[in-house]
């Protein structure tokens, strides 16, 4: 009888066990099952995503490549009417104009102009002081004569670091002032520059840092709103 019972106790042992272990590797098939999942999925996305960023990178090197062939073309038939400030002061000639600005008005055209290039760039031509040209040159191009076309030049910000004679400009970037000889070619133009005051205290830039060319006011807002009331066109060229 003791036999018999000790046999039963094992054979429930032996039961409980493989029931057990049954359960353990279901467990772990299950979970193999789904990590695999999990790491196919991923696979999946990984690679719609690779495929994705190589179409769109493929989409962006075509439309650059396409922008640059049309700027190229641009380039080669651009004009300057008044002054060469690099590419990007040029003219396009139109074909067919429709809408012809009055040649014997006086254009009286006021500039509000603010930032300074990145210092990455600061080698270059103040983008503002170049789009400034931009724009007399379009009016001239437009058969607008020059005594026509009165500029004036209100800075306030970071440009009026490009505004500095050379001696300035080096202690702060350590080069000569790439902007000098455009300055003076607007100023041989007629272009009048004035500079803020209040902007001026805030940089802590003195008079004597500027080139000769550069008039000091209190504040660019009376300025602005004194030149407007005298007829001028105000235009912001920041970029």
């Amino acid at each position: 009888m003791r036999k018999l019972f000790f046999l039963i106790i094992v054979s429930c042992i032996s039961i409980l066990g493989y029931s057990q272990n049954f359960n353990l590797d279901s467990s772990l098939q299950v979970i193999k099952t789904q990590k695999d999942s999990v790491l196919k999925a991923s696979k999946l996305k990984r690679d719609s995503v690779y495929r994705s960023d190589l179409h769109n990178d493929s989409v962006k090197t075509n439309k650059e490549f396409a922008e640059v062939i049309k700027w190229e073309k641009m380039k080669a038939v651009e004009i300057f009417p008044i002054i060469n400030a690099s590419e990007m002061s040029g003219v396009v000639p139109v074909k067919n104009q429709e809408e012809i600005p009055d040649p014997k008005m006086t254009y009286k055209l006021l500039f509000e102009l603010t930032m300074n290039n990145p210092d990455s760039t600061i080698q270059e031509l103040n983008y503002g002081l170049v789009e400034v040209v931009r724009i007399i040159n379009l009016h001239a191009a437009s058969g607008i004569p020059l005594k026509n076309i009165i500029p004036v030049i209100v800075a306030h910000g970071g440009v009026l670091h490009s505004l500095k004679n050379n001696e300035h400009f080096r202690k702060k970037y350590k080069i000569d002032n790439p902007n000098i000889k455009l300055i003076g070619d607007l100023e041989k133009f007629g272009t009048k520059f004035i500079a803020c005051g209040q902007a001026m205290s805030f940089l802590d830039i003195q008079k004597e840092a500027f080139l000769p060319q550069v008039k000091v006011s209190l504040t660019a807002k009376t300025v602005i709103s004194g030149y407007q009331l005298k007829g001028f066109v105000l235009m912001g060229v920041d970029r």
